[in-house]
């Protein structure tokens, strides 16, 4: 129980760690527009699934995800220096398509109350 708690803690901070890289740090403006999302890091501490949404269509997807991945010996690089690690997780970055459903939902939910409005 008490390594689940601990893989969230560490992966909360690890999540803040690449956030600030990919803001400050990474200059490819492929990752410029991409949102972190959430974070799962085994219990072990060795695997960190990152999860990623950025707006736009699949080809911003495969962009974003190509920049990722050619950032992704740097940000490992860098988590090692910043935090005291045993272990420095292997990334994986994983894109995450619900800021796009909920923005979807928010426009849905706009049509239905126009409509509403005009009856």
């Amino acid at each position: 129980m008490l390594s689940g708690k601990r893989a969230r803690r560490v992966g909360d901070a690890i999540l803040k760690e690449i956030a600030y890289l990919l803001l400050f740090r990474v200059g490819d403006p492929r990752v410029k527009g991409v949102t972190l999302t959430g974070i799962r890091l085994s219990d072990d501490l060795k695997h960190a699934r990152v999860y990623y949404s950025v707006m736009g269509d699949a080809d911003e997807v495969k962009v974003a995800q190509a920049g990722l991945e050619s950032a992704k010996g740097f940000i490992k690089r860098e988590i090692g220096i910043r935090m005291e690690l045993r272990y420095v997780p292997d990334l994986v970055f994983i894109y995450d398509p619900s800021l796009k459903w909920s923005g979807q939902m928010d426009r849905l939910l706009e049509e239905i109350k126009g409509a509403k409005g005009e009856e």
